[in-house]
């Protein structure tokens, strides 16, 4: 057997661990990226969303992104939504915004809220701790918010440590942490693009240390910038690496996967071609077949439109994300796609799917 392994080049043996659902190497899973033939690709992705998840569902859930500020020290050259500290366009949002904002949400059925801001040089922890806990009193709703970069600044402004900040942010009711910042975790591309924010060593020391604490999160990848397929793999090699100490101390983990294309429209790497949609859909089956420790793999029709996350749930995604009664990083950089709970549930009753919501967990609500 292994003769016969070694006389197989990369893609075959890549294609033949794929298909026995065996562990992938990352050699193996950037020859998939690179070469393999598309249809074939998509059929192995789909047979291991279907081995993850046979029931016929696909889900979403119902919640709103609250940016409470635009103000960030990060200075990131693929977003065009920050302002940096004094400039014209900055904003904070007060308590009765937020509040707003929520009530509003929950009478549109949702059932959680992402909070996340910019690197501002004046909220550190126990302001934001304020904040949560005046939500948790006021609202029954789920705070799934402050990507790693905003936990490690955070900390920085009021002098603590890691652990400290997440102590009493989950103390004041957070409930759970998104993947924003990640980006690309390997930091010859992450110093390129996001030279302000924190490193992907600390990025995956927040997730682990939230785990730990039993915190579930989710994990991002925003490729397409100045990374390439190498950088891509590498990135979620990392995850993988991550996910499997989690999944070992039985504690939180990642409950999914969300890859998504860079937007360059208003951004400081506007020169840079976007990606394709068969790029965006490669590498989304390639990250189900290697991220073979993730129950999850959503679908990205932010940046995609309605017909490609349609495809995506034949590439290996079971969930189609949020309906995101609100979202204004990405619409910064020009994508102005909108898909709500209506036309979810159609795009997947069109593939044989029920559509069910969920909450952040994945449960079934």
């Amino acid at each position: 057997m292994a003769q016969a392994q070694s006389r197989l080049s990369l893609l075959d043996q890549a294609l033949e661990a794929a298909a026995s659902g065996a562990r992938l190497s990352d050699d193996q899973a950037l020859a998939l990226l690179l070469e393999a033939p598309p249809h074939e690709l998509a059929v192995l992705a789909h047979r291991a969303r279907l081995a993850k998840n046979p029931a016929m569902i696909v889900t979403y859930a119902v919640d709103r992104n609250i940016n409470t500020t635009n103000v960030c020290l990060s200075g990131c050259r693929f977003c065009a939504f920050f302002r940096p500290p004094g400039a014209p366009g900055g904003y904070v949002l007060s308590p009765e915004e937020i509040d707003r904002k929520i009530a509003e949400t929950i009478a549109l059925g949702g059932t959680q809220i992402l909070v996340q801001g910019g690197l501002h040089p004046e909220i550190g922890v126990e302001e934001t701790c304020r904040q949560i806990r005046r939500i948790k009193k006021n609202f029954n709703i789920h705070v799934h918010g402050l990507s790693p970069p905003e936990v490690v600044h955070m900390a920085a402004v009021d002098g603590m440590d890691i652990d400290q900040a997440l102590d009493r942010l989950i103390a004041a009711g957070l409930g759970s942490i998104p993947g924003g910042g990640a980006e690309i975790l390997v930091d010859s591309v992450r110093r390129r693009i996001a030279p302000g924010k924190c490193s992907g060593r600390q990025w995956l020391e927040v997730m682990a240390r939230a785990h730990a604490k039993g915190l579930f999160t989710t994990a991002t990848m925003m490729f397409g910038s100045l990374d390439g397929p190498a950088e891509r793999i590498g990135h979620m090699a990392l995850l993988r690496a991550l996910q499997d100490q989690s999944l070992a101390r039985g504690r939180g983990c990642f409950t999914a996967f969300i890859p998504w294309t860079f937007q360059p429209a208003n951004t400081a790497l506007a020169h840079l071609t976007p990606l394709t949609a068969v790029d965006y859909l490669r590498t989304l089956a390639v990250s189900r077949l290697y991220l073979d420790n993730f129950a999850h793999v959503q679908a990205s029709w932010v940046t995609q439109g309605a017909k490609i996350a349609q495809l995506a749930l034949l590439h290996g995604a079971d969930d189609l994300g949020s309906t995101m009664i609100e979202e204004n990083v990405v619409a910064a950089a020009g994508a102005c796609f909108r898909l709500d709970r209506a036309e979810m549930i159609r795009l997947a009753d069109d593939l044989g799917y029920q559509a069910r919501q969920r909450d952040t967990l994945y449960r079934l609500l």
